[in-house]
């Protein structure tokens, strides 16, 4: 499908599949709780996990991180581009529901020089969720094909390639620097 395609059907509120650094990650609105539920519906996961949110810059991601906790350095680090991808766990302000931060007071966020998720974000003015494209069980999808066989032909796919990284990102607490999934 095309970015437009694809753009529509997050806007209304659906569950899209979108190339990123390495995968194919299923994606929606943040916002939307109703969107949220059909994503962790769809893949079989438990609300207590959490959320990832991506998004090509950190403007993107203010309304989810609680800036105030960081300093500098932390929010430096938080906006380097990286030569692989990097998910930081960052305190999140109390505002932001329990359906993104599962069972945790922080949430996951990266920020991704992919193009697929800059222009997804772009035109649909925010950030988008990121778990990979995968049944239970199943390897996370590294083609639109693929996606396609896992979710059935009519999955709204945005058709083009992932990035050149080998692994899923890493995930690390920005505040702690423990390592939680590595890339």
């Amino acid at each position: 499908m095309t970015l437009q395609q694809i753009t529509h059907y997050l806007l209304q509120d659906q569950v899209v599949a979108y190339p990123t650094e390495a995968v194919f990650g299923l994606g929606c609105n943040p916002f939307s709780e109703s969107a949220v539920k059909k994503l962790l519906d769809l893949k079989q996961r438990p609300v207590e996990k959490g959320l990832i949110l991506i998004a090509p810059t950190i403007n993107f991601l203010f309304p989810f991180i609680d800036i105030d906790t960081l300093d500098e350095s932390q929010l430096s680090k938080l906006k380097t581009h990286y030569d692989r991808p990097i998910t930081w766990v960052v305190p999140v302000k109390s505002n932001v529901p329990a359906f993104l931060t599962g069972k945790f007071n922080r949430i996951a966020v990266r920020i991704s020089d992919h193009p697929a998720v800059r222009a997804l974000c772009e035109t649909t003015g925010f950030a988008l969720t990121s778990t990979s494209a995968n049944l239970t069980g199943a390897s996370p999808c590294r083609t639109a094909e693929e996606v396609r066989s896992q979710f059935g032909g009519d999955f709204p796919v945005l058709d083009l390639p992932v990035g050149n990284a080998q692994n899923p990102s890493e995930i690390r607490d920005l505040i702690t620097h423990q390592l939680f999934r590595q890339g």
